[in-house]
């Protein structure tokens, strides 16, 4: 599933223009996006959560060659399940 449907099927089941689905669907990831941005934690119930957390500097390897490379500190988002998604 990508944007596009999203915004199709927001559309459809809300009987509102498929141009005004979009705007709400870019509205929602605009503020989730900002909110990850500031650190801010993401809960949806029965959905998930996203977070933002610390990724440690290391040493990974290219699978093919074998060289080293290095990882740079950083940030990433993390998801995690809610109990509803994880019993599909």
């Amino acid at each position: 599933m990508i944007k596009a449907d999203i915004v199709n099927r927001v559309a459809e089941v809300s009987d509102v223009p498929r141009v005004k689905a979009a705007v709400a669907v870019d509205t929602i990831f605009r503020t989730m996006k900002e909110a990850l941005r500031d650190g801010k934690r993401i809960e949806l119930r029965g959905f998930g959560v996203f977070q933002v957390r610390d990724r440690k500097k290391g040493v990974g390897r290219n699978p093919k060659t074998g060289v080293e490379v290095a990882i740079t500190p950083g940030k990433t988002v993390r998801f995690k399940p809610g109990k509803d998604l994880k019993s599909l």
